[in-house]
């Protein structure tokens, strides 16, 4: 990656650190390797919670913007918020959760949609009652295991005409970038973000090796012990 160049913004929006219940990557850490690998812009979505994404943010180096976001567990789903100031709660619909976040003048999209293990619903019908009210569609997530749910993903955005990115969807620092979205413009406010979503995507997948991944489960245990297992309702920022 060339961060920078030529107007284009280098960007992964989905992201994990110790905030969330399955992972224990530090967020001063992470944002440093996210600059270190080229990245422009990183959004930081623990689960149902932000204070790492501001801590990440206060942290970040030069030339690294970070994007305050969430993974929240809506009851018909998970959904990524950007551009947040304050944690939505988990527990709302669909619906209710993309009003809370429009509130705050923040962004919505759907991660891994199509995931056999962490899908947004049941049926394909209740992510498509949304789909109108959605900014961008995980087209490739790199924490999908087999099967064809990205190659799903990616069709299910193409034939509804929202944006399709590519995400880490990192649980570990090591994760970080290894996929990302390459976008024109500067996605730097929600304005921003949503003019960029509109004109020319690339995606660039990768995928971290099994052995990394598997860390997460060990995180999981560690958390758990700690006393950070999920959800906490309430944990906010």
């Amino acid at each position: 990656m060339a961060a920078g160049d030529e107007g284009r913004a280098f960007v992964d929006l989905h992201c994990h650190t110790r905030a969330s219940f399955d992972s224990l990557a530090d967020p001063r850490v992470v944002v440093r390797a996210a600059a270190g690998r080229g990245l422009t812009h990183l959004a930081i979505t623990d689960h149902d919670r932000i204070d790492a994404a501001l801590e990440g943010r206060s942290a970040a180096p030069a030339g690294l913007q970070v994007i305050v976001g969430e993974e929240i567990r809506s009851t018909d789903g998970d959904m990524v918020a950007l551009f947040l100031e304050r944690a939505i709660a988990p527990g709302l619909s669909a619906l209710e959760t993309i009003a809370a976040v429009r509130e705050q003048g923040g962004l919505v999209g759907i991660p891994h949609p199509f995931d056999r293990f962490r899908r947004f619903a049941r049926r394909e019908h209740e992510l498509e009652r949304i789909a109108g009210q959605i900014d961008w569609v995980e087209a490739y997530n790199a924490r999908v295991l087999g099967g064809r749910a990205n190659e799903e993903a990616a069709h299910f955005a193409r034939e509804r005409h929202l944006a399709g990115v590519a995400v880490s969807d990192a649980h570990t620092v090591m994760e970080v970038g290894v996929a990302y979205t390459i976008l024109r413009g500067d996605p730097s406010t929600p304005e921003g973000m949503l003019a960029a979503l509109a004109g020319t995507i690339e995606l660039t997948p990768g995928r971290a090796t099994y052995l990394v991944r598997g860390m997460s489960p060990v995180a999981k245990i560690l958390q758990r012990l700690r006393g950070n297992g999920r959800v906490r309702p309430g944990a906010v920022a």
